[in-house]
């Protein structure tokens, strides 16, 4: 690690978690994710993995993915971190890992628990080794209970089992799906929050300890209003599709460029009149089917067909135009490729430029601080790029670095 690299070149200060070392032992993708985030701002992280390096190096060929022969999803789970190539299964393995356990702050750890008990990278068997450490583990489903052993991914911990899959479709429809990683990625700001926690208690007491989420959590957590009204007996209305709605005016209307406008008049009370004026259709509003808000639902068929040819006749570019300054609740459901090209994604820094020339743009992690940005993203680390570094770091000297070549623990 650089001094640069650890300081905001805006505000010439240490980055917020400059000094402080992870060790990154996970894969598939809120860990690593959450690893990410720390290193943005200033962590050293080191990425132990095997030989034939960590699985999500190869995301990218799964053909559930966006199509591309550039790795982009390293870039973005990779970034910033330093590679050590280790072979766990080997005891000579556990000489460097209870070395860079003892320098560590954070360990990162996404095995399942039994995994974790035949490597002893549980809690109990690193805490001798450094008790100050921040022990963040992730699991599918949580850490005890008759789920614990069982793997989970975001699609069925997260999404599925949390009641998120089952909500989000329309009445008598199929569950909705979910694309790669969308859940694991909020779930690694969990993780992130969790982590600063721990170092806040160590700040504390001196004391390092447990930390750690499940996918399962998240999900419902994600899923909370309608899993809290659940715990009291409430039930969540079946969705209608557009063409159905119970509400007209809270609805989505294609409009003549074959985009969707999602219409989100919540108060129609004090908005209708309004409303009705900014679509040029005034006879709406002293049309007696739609005087009052019960009548608006009572006729939502009605309104909502009058609205869809209404929508259908100006492109969503016009309908902006005339609805912007309004007041009235509006947006547009976004295509990927108008998201990259937003003008309000670039105020937002929602994406950064990278010093790798095959993949110029990624995604930022979603935290703002108004005292330091992230840092500049490089090109994520080959396999073992770092190995020989990082041990000479932890006082290996050459003999010893060679012998534990020979030994097949080192790659």
């Amino acid at each position: 690690m650089t001094e640069t690299a650890e300081r905001d070149e805006a505000n010439d200060e240490p980055l917020p978690l400059a000094g402080l070392k992870v060790l990154d032992i996970s894969s598939f993708i809120a860990a690593p994710a959450a690893a990410v985030t720390l290193a943005d701002f200033g962590a050293d992280v080191i990425k132990i993995e095997p030989f034939a390096g960590d699985p999500h190096r190869n995301s990218y060929r799964n053909p559930g993915y966006p199509q591309s022969d550039r790795n982009f999803p390293w870039q973005l789970d990779g970034r910033h971190k330093r590679s050590i190539a280790l072979d766990l299964k080997n005891d000579s393995a556990r000489t460097i890992l209870d070395r860079l356990l003892a320098r560590a702050d954070i360990l990162i750890v996404n095995f399942p628990p039994p995994a974790r008990e035949r490597l002893r990278l549980r809690w109990e068997d690193v805490e001798p080794i450094n008790p100050r450490l921040v022990y963040c583990s992730l699991t599918g489903y949580g850490e005890t209970g008759p789920d614990r052993d069982r793997p989970g991914f975001d699609v069925s911990a997260y999404f599925g089992r949390s009641g998120i899959l089952d909500a989000a479709r329309y009445e008598d429809g199929p569950p909705g799906l979910s694309l790669p990683a969308q859940g694991d990625r909020a779930t690694a700001m969990t993780l992130v929050a969790a982590i600063l926690l721990g170092l806040r208690r160590r700040d504390q007491t001196g004391k390092g300890g447990w930390v750690g989420t499940s996918l399962y959590a998240n999900g419902v957590w994600a899923n909370g209003t309608s899993a809290a009204g659940a715990l009291i007996g409430a039930q969540l209305p079946a969705r209608h599709p557009p063409d159905r709605p119970r509400n007209a005016l809270t609805n989505l209307y294609r409009t003549q460029d074959d985009r969707w406008l999602q219409l989100l008049v919540v108060r129609d009370d004090r908005l209708w009149e309004k409303f009705c004026a900014a679509i040029d259709r005034s006879d709406l509003a002293a049309d007696p089917r739609f005087a009052d808000r019960p009548q608006r639902r009572a006729h939502a068929l009605d309104l909502a067909a009058e609205l869809r040819s209404v929508f259908a006749a100006r492109t969503y570019a016009e309908w902006e135009c005339a609805l912007e300054g309004t007041g009235i609740p509006f947006g547009v459901i976004g295509r990927l490729t108008d998201v990259i090209e937003d003008e309000q994604a670039r105020h937002a820094g929602i994406f950064v430029d990278t010093t790798n020339p095959e993949i110029p743009r990624t995604v930022n992690n979603p935290i703002r601080l108004g005292f330091a940005t992230p840092r500049p993203a490089g090109p994520p680390p080959a396999v073992g790029q770092h190995s020989e570094e990082i041990l000479r770091e932890a006082a290996f000297d050459e003999a010893e670095i060679e012998a534990l070549k020979k030994s097949g623990a080192l790659g």
